[in-house]
């Protein structure tokens, strides 16, 4: 790059000095006052074969280089927009990837604490469900020890009941009668009663 500025400083230079010095030199060679605006054929045919000779050089050592520097800068610019595309592209694609590994993770998290909330939920029934059954087995149990104490005072209370009549008769008729017998009439008159109650 530092060589092509060198050479364009170079050309622009000979090319100054050729224009400038065309008029002098003409001017020196008629040996007179030069008007530039005045039309003359001769100074007219050097300079155009000046411009061709400058022309040419230019074409063969400026231009080319002048061409390829501005295809390669204009191909560097490409490059860099290809790649700020690609760039840009990956990016948008990292944070595509991004966003749904994060929805994906708030996705799992939600599913998670929906589950536990549910096995929260059924523990709990679960131990509701185990309490009440536990109560509802110590309250049969008490009313089975209930009816358990109920009939064994009852049936305390029935042989009171007899013992007592037994005596009670026995002192009414005086006499000592069988207290196996008098038992069994007892408690058939005590069932009777029961019976009757009953109804």
């Amino acid at each position: 790059m530092f060589a092509l500025t060198a050479r364009r400083g170079v050309l622009a230079s000979v090319v100054a000095q050729v224009l400038i010095a065309t008029p002098a030199l003409a001017s020196e060679a008629q040996g007179g006052s030069v008007n530039l605006l005045e039309p003359k054929a001769g100074l007219m045919f050097w300079t155009l074969i000046i411009f061709a000779l400058l022309f040419v050089v230019l074409a063969k050592f400026a231009f080319k280089p002048l061409f390829a520097a501005v295809e390669a800068r204009e191909k560097a610019l490409e490059d860099a927009i290809e790649g700020a595309k690609r760039d840009r592209a990956e990016a948008e694609a990292t944070l595509a990837q991004q966003r749904a590994q994060l929805e994906n993770a708030r996705n799992e998290a939600q599913s998670i604490i929906a589950d536990s909330r549910a096995t929260a939920e059924k523990m709990r029934a679960d131990l509701l469900a185990q309490t009440k059954q536990q109560q509802e087995e110590m309250i049969e149990q008490a009313r089975r020890a209930i009816e358990g104490e109920k009939a064994s005072a009852i049936a305390d209370l029935r042989r009171e009941a007899v013992d007592l009549a037994i005596a009670g008769a026995s002192r009414v008729i005086e006499k000592n009668l069988d207290s196996t017998g008098n038992r069994q009439i007892v408690e058939q008159f005590l069932a009777s009663l029961d019976g009757k109650a009953a109804r």
